[in-house]
């Protein structure tokens, strides 16, 4: 039985996987979804790490998937315990060095995400175009109120390992992303990866708004490693 391990992205929980999770487990898997300590001050990338780490246990036939700034942590946890695949899903990619916080000018991000905002015509202030344009009303106004306070202590240090750790990757890339665009990060994957990422059609918050769609292909990944 294969365990999928899901990390999500900044300033949220456990409560962003809810459809996928249920939507894995009816398939037959086993789904951990642990809450990282985003709002600890206290906490960094390494604490982020131990607690996807002893939510898996012992458990093995491992599946990481990681959404947006969860790309920073998945490698930290495939360096330490055995994975069968990492599935970057419209996440950041982190190199050998760089801070979180780095990463935004490193890539170029700022120009992209003003561009994008320019060619869809969304007001600075709006999330809910930015990251929910395609998700169920009642689905986004949940997202906005359980939206966790995200400490910067994670962004200031850099990422700690020389090099991406030994496990197959696969980076499945939202064509309707606002937040990440999606030419911005097709360049992003091939610099920082060496490989072309997938794709599938949705925003960035895909978990929400095609669970079933992203389930069928985590599965189709599944099925040919």
């Amino acid at each position: 039985m294969t365990t999928y391990v899901l990390i999500p992205g900044a300033a949220s929980d456990s409560w962003y996987w809810h459809l996928l999770n249920a939507e894995l487990r009816a398939r037959g898997h086993d789904v951990i979804a642990p809450d990282l300590p985003c709002d600890d001050d206290s906490a960094g990338l390494a604490e982020y790490t131990d607690v996807v780490i002893d939510a898996i246990g012992d458990r093995t036939d491992l599946v990481v998937v990681a959404q947006s700034f969860g790309g920073f942590t998945a490698p930290l946890v495939c360096d330490r315990v055995p994975v069968d695949l990492l599935v970057l899903l419209t996440a950041m990619i982190p190199s050998p060095g760089e801070s979180p916080g780095q990463w935004w000018a490193n890539t170029g991000w700022e120009k992209a995400r003003h561009e994008q905002d320019k060619r869809d015509g969304r007001a600075p202030d709006d999330e809910i175009a930015l990251f929910l344009h395609d998700v169920p009303p009642d689905l986004a106004a949940e997202v906005i109120k359980r939206r966790r306070h995200q400490s910067a202590t994670p962004f200031l240090h850099p990422w700690p390992l020389q090099a991406w750790p030994a496990v197959p990757t696969k980076f499945l890339l939202c064509r309707d992303d606002r937040f990440f665009p999606a030419e911005f990060m097709r360049q992003i994957v091939g610099q920082r990866l060496g490989i072309a990422p997938d794709e599938i059609d949705g925003g960035h918050a895909i978990a929400l708004s095609r669970p079933r769609e992203l389930a069928d292909r985590l599965e189709a990944y599944q099925a040919v490693r």
